[in-house]
């Protein structure tokens, strides 16, 4: 029996949550991380166990789970008077005083409090491994259970065993009963852990929470009154309050008559008067005030979300935690401001989109995550608890797409792995500053998760390679779309989708180990190399062909083989009024005018690569597949540049041999070097696995787009639409539900009129910032008119110099070409360096002919920092305000490897 009864502070499994409870697990935690907690030990749930067999032995089993409330409280009832009714055996009755002895000495008075641990629902049975339990227990992360068990203050030696009884009895108090009930807990079930911690002879106590829990508050909120806690706690003292931000303390003081405190013998607690040369003073000096809050941080900061901190200060000054809880909220959120970031999304969406657009991305987003977070270990019951998040992934800002933020840490924090790459993850996402303050799991937690994140991490690459299998299987089938029938493509539409739900999650598991390898090359070249990250760059050049660039090699090879026919070449180079329409030049190249071989190529390359597009996963933006002629706008520049596939190949060897160099003059130690080749490998193989899905989910759109078009030719023919091209101003909902009945309402033509009209007045409005915050609990477009921007969109001072991330070394010196919309040919990108919010897959035409790169979003791992190695091209990612401060034509010298832009001439006026 003396092994289950108490567990001593310094054991490891005290800071247990499922032994001791959460709030004794986090006191010792936050003790041994150095902060002022009065000292304690714990008797574990074990011991209520062995105190309920004694004491419950006599009662009936309990209510089996769906039994009626009133006999599951009839039940209750009856324990917690048995347990009350328990004498504590003499034999744990010495054990107790024995640990409090050699803990506090014999003369000291206590603090006795229970508290529930983490317990499940009795109709779950055993949970998965790795699953967190639907009962969190008191003080959880997702529900406090504030205030729900007893506790005893300023408890003497003789009646510990009593309060511990108490305590124990608290199990089945009326409110906890009540509440677990409310919840969809079985309260029949709780086991509580009881703590006995030091009592501090303080003269001022506090509450605090570390962020303002009303919605939009972002300072420390500090109550504090004279007396003890419970004065505070328990609303019967008169109480200041202090809001500290940056250093700065608002008081909100009143005058104090009433405070708690110990009488007679001091083991009773009473409401006091407040002595009188105390009254009108705050409880608080400022800088008290501010320590409060600072401890509140420091705990805040140590578990990764908001607390709730409770304490006393004595004469002399010092600080005391006594308790630390996460932030209890109101059901349904935070109450803080949402935030959303198109960051790194414009890159597939940039501008305005069409609702055809949006409501195939939600659809993408809502089915492929929801295979990545199957994938990667996250228990069902957990996922289930949070699907609806996965309608929220992405929002419709003014016509524009944005990640909502708050769904994205929901969802991914339910990955342990997500806290190693979370950092990461956050700077590829854009998100700075106070949206950065989501809450966050314990990092042990995820390094406990990393050896099974590893075994399928290793099964990944035959994954993908069956995943890539199974899509050019789709695209077989998809070749026979011709003569379909509506109702055949809308089946073909919904079994395509349906197969994403199962197996698109492949394609994304790849970015989590991506990130992974990243964080650990960055840390081991920080340690070997001084932190050089201009040789992260130059390792991730090379490696085995993508699909991506396979497109744009496929587009040199038929340059080079239109070049060869001087007749054609001739034509596509003339640039006078007489020249003759591509589309005319395309129909006689393909008719066999120019060869066979040249015909055969040309329409092998828009069969293989004719989704492949500037902006190629906007459904109302046509691609080579509905205007193939288009194809030759591509390839023209190449023809003027004399661009060869041979030469591409050879400067990217170049580019990778240098980097090898590099690194064995940076690196001497041998063995080092072997590690951060193995890394740059696997990342590498990560980018490349990365673009090659990618290019399928450019197919995938684009098979979407010729089903969507050709339903609304559809439409046209049969007079519900004027024009082809009104589908985009339909949600792919809309557009099926047109045709099997699930449509409510049927005028299409007006529902038309009101989209597009609404998409010319976005297209009129000037862009936000790519980081927005928005009030809670407001219909979003009354949000919107006053979203606040993270940082203030100004440019800053020194326009002359930038600075970002350089993700592709070499340096240059050209003039400077703005691309911020969709019609820019890549005659006029020549020779240019591009600069630009951010690019998609489908620029990989003005990219061939530039001279470097420049946007102000995208990571290493980006499509443009990718690209940019694959092809050996300068390139600078992350360079925030670069449109607003490089003018389109001014000569800019870059370098890649630093990072750095520097303005060197204006354009003439």
């Amino acid at each position: 029996m003396t092994s289950e009864l108490t567990t001593m502070v310094g054991a490891p499994e005290q800071v247990e949550p499922s032994s001791v409870g959460h709030k004794f697990a986090r006191l010792v935690e936050l003790r041994r991380a150095g902060l002022r907690v009065p000292d304690l030990f714990c008797l574990p749930a074990t011991a209520f166990d062995a105190a309920s067999r004694l004491a419950l032995a006599d009662l009936p089993a309990p209510p089996r789970p769906g039994a009626e409330p009133e006999q599951v409280a009839a039940w209750c009832s009856r324990a917690a008077q048995a347990l009350r009714d328990l004498r504590m055996p003499a034999e744990w009755a010495e054990e107790v005083w024995a640990a409090f002895d050699e803990q506090f000495g014999p003369t000291a008075l206590v603090a006795v409090r229970a508290c529930a641990v983490p317990a499940r629902r009795p109709e779950d049975g055993a949970a998965p491994a790795g699953e967190q339990p639907a009962d969190d227990g008191e003080d959880g992360r997702d529900d406090p259970f504030a205030g729900l068990s007893d506790s005893f203050l300023y408890v003497p030696r003789d009646l510990v065993p009593d309060r511990i009884i108490r305590c124990w009895a608290s199990a089945f108090s009326d409110r906890g009963v009540r509440y677990r009930m409310w919840r969809g807990l079985c309260p029949t079930k709780t086991r509580i852990a009881v703590g006995i911690q030091r009592m501090v002879p303080g003269t001022r106590s506090f509450v605090a929470f570390s962020r303002d829990p009303r919605p939009g508050g972002r300072e420390a909120v500090v109550a504090a009154a004279y007396g003890i806690g419970e004065g505070v706690v328990q609303e019967k003292a008169d109480i200041d309050h202090f809001f500290v931000a940056d250093g700065r303390v608002t008081a909100r003081t009143v005058q104090k008559r009433r405070m708690v405190g110990p009488v007679a013998d001091g083991t009773e607690l009473a409401v006091v008067a407040v002595p009188a040369e105390l009254t009108d003073a705050p409880v608080l000096t400022e800088a008290q005030a501010i320590e409060v809050a600072e401890l509140a941080g420091r705990v805040e900061r140590f578990y990764g979300c908001p607390q709730d901190i409770e304490g006393t200060i004595t004469d002399d000054g010092l600080v005391h935690l006594v308790q630390a809880r996460p932030v209890s909220t109101a059901t349904g959120g935070t109450g803080e401001r949402r935030y959303w970031s198109n960051h790194n999304i414009t890159e597939s969406y940039p501008g305005v989109s069409t609702v055809l657009t949006y409501s195939q991305a939600q659809e993408f987003y809502r089915r492929a995550f929801g295979d990545l977070y199957h994938r990667m270990g996250v228990p069902r019951r957990r996922f289930e608890a949070t699907r609806h998040r996965l309608e929220q992934l992405v929002g419709f800002l003014d016509g524009r797409i944005y990640y909502r933020l708050d769904a994205w840490h929901a969802l991914h924090a339910q990955m342990p792995l997500f806290e190693l790459v979370r950092s990461e993850w956050e700077n590829s996402m854009g998100v700075v500053g106070p949206a950065r303050d989501q809450p966050r799991w314990s990092r042990r937690r995820a390094w406990a998760a990393l050896p099974g994140v590893l075994l399928r991490a290793l099964r990944h690459p035959a994954q993908v390679r069956a995943f890539l299998r199974w899509w050019d299987g789709v695209l077989a089938d998809a070749d026979t779309l011709d003569g379909r029938s509506p109702e055949q493509l809308i089946d073909f539409y919904r079994r395509l989708w349906s197969a994403v739900s199962a197996r698109w999650g492949v394609t994304l598991t790849n970015s989590m180990y991506g990130l992974l390898i990243v964080t650990a090359l960055r840390q081991l070249l920080d340690r070997w190399a001084g932190g050089d990250r201009r040789l992260l760059v130059g390792l991730l050049v090379g490696g085995r062909e993508n699909r991506s660039l396979q497109a744009v090699r496929a587009s040199i090879r038929l340059a080079e083989l239109v070049a060869e026919v001087p007749e054609l070449r001739d034509a596509l180079l003339h640039d006078g009024p007489e020249r003759s329409p591509d589309e005319r030049v395309w129909r006689d190249l393909t008719a066999g005018r120019y060869g066979e071989p040249l015909a055969t190529a040309a329409t092998a390359y828009v069969r293989r690569f004719g989704d492949r597009a500037l902006h190629d996963l906007k459904l109302e933006e046509p691609t080579p597949r509905q205007r193939p002629w288009t194809v030759l706008e591509v390839i023209r520049p190449y023809l003027g540049q004399g661009l060869t596939e041979a030469g591409n190949r050879a400067d990217e060897r170049r580019a990778a041999l240098l980097a090898r160099q590099e690194l064995a003059r940076v690196v001497p130690a041998r063995h080092r070097r072997l590690v951060l080749r193995t890394l740059a490998a696997a990342l590498r193989a990560s980018a490349r696995m990365r673009e090659d899905t990618r290019f399928c989910r450019t197919q995938l759109y684009g098979l979407s787009r010729e089903v969507t078009w050709r339903l609304g030719a559809e439409l046209v023919r049969t007079g519900r639409l004027a024009d082809r091209t009104d589908i985009c101003h339909l949600t792919v909902a809309e557009v099926l539900g047109s045709f099997d009945g699930t449509l409510p309402g049927s005028d299409l033509r007006g529902l038309v009129a009101l989209r597009r009209a609404e998409h010319e007045l976005y297209g009129r409005l000037a862009a936000k910032q790519p980081l927005l915050a928005t009030e809670p609990d407001r219909p979003l477009a009354l949000a919107l008119a006053d979203a606040v921007p993270i940082g203030d969109g100004t440019v800053p001072s020194g326009t002359g110099h930038l600075q970002g991330l350089g993700s592709s070394g070499g340096r240059v010196r050209a003039p400077a070409r703005l691309v911020l919309t969709p019609d820019v040919t890549a005659e006029s990108c020549r020779g240019a360096i591009l600069v630009a919010r951010e690019t998609d897959p489908g620029w990989l035409s003005l990219m061939l002919v530039a001279k470097g790169l420049i946007v102000e979003r995208g990571t290493l791992l980006s499509h443009t920092a990718i690209t940019g190695r694959l092809l050996g091209i300068p390139t600078i990612v992350a360079v925030p305000e670069a449109t607003a401060r490089i003018p389109d034509g001014a000569v800019i010298d870059m370098d890649a490897s630093a990072g750095t832009v520097h303005i060197l001439e204006e354009p003439a006026r």
